[in-house]
């Protein structure tokens, strides 16, 4: 199913159907070169004001190698044209289309069955915790990445110790003491007794 299609295009000094004379060639040779740099310039300025961001993610690109065989890191970019064709873009070069359906079946099933990386794990509850964070009006200290927990605070006060382990989130309101646990941060959060921020 997979195959490579490659384009080349001819370089920016060549014109059809243009006689060029000896003379002329240095002289267009040198306009490209300036056009180059210019394009080089403005790219750089365009990447300077708005850095581009990468949609894809070390999960989404693991994904992606393993539907199509090949390393991660050889993946650039993906995109969908007219809705049904995904476009997978290559770091060396080349390009593969898949009909979409049949990716997103794929994309699916090996979803499933890829395990997920520590830091793919850290990620997840590191963001579960924020939006947990946001809901109670709290902060937290730096995070410890081996254990995953944290102390949380509120308004400059103490409020507890929270962390994750095996799927399961655990807090309690002093450093020794027993763990009150929940399946979700907000859950385990609200067990300190803290309550939700009301909007103003």
């Amino acid at each position: 199913m997979t195959h490579s299609t490659y384009t080349e295009q001819a370089p920016p000094s060549f014109n059809f159907n243009t006689r060029i004379t000896f003379a002329d060639a240095p002289r267009r040779d040198d306009q490209a070169t300036a056009q180059a740099e210019l394009y080089t310039h403005l790219e750089t300025q365009a990447e300077a004001v708005a850095p581009a961001q990468d949609p894809l993610n070390a999960r989404d690109r693991r994904i992606i190698g393993e539907i199509i065989e090949v390393q991660p890191e050889s993946v650039r970019t993906i995109w969908i044209e007219s809705g049904i064709t995904v476009w997978v873009q290559l770091v060396g070069g080349g390009r593969l289309p898949f009909d979409r359906d049949w990716f997103a079946t794929r994309v699916a099933e090996v979803k499933a069955t890829l395990p997920e990386t520590p830091r793919e794990r850290n990620e997840r509850l590191s963001d579960e915790l924020e939006k947990a964070c946001t809901v109670f009006g709290l902060y937290h200290g730096e995070i410890n990445w081996l254990s995953f927990s944290t102390k949380l605070y509120q308004d400059g006060r103490f409020v507890g110790f929270v962390g994750c382990n095996q799927e399961r989130w655990y807090a309690r309101p002093r450093q020794y003491g027993l763990n009150r646990v929940a399946p979700s941060a907000e859950q385990v959060i609200a067990l300190l007794g803290v309550r939700a921020a009301v909007a103003a």
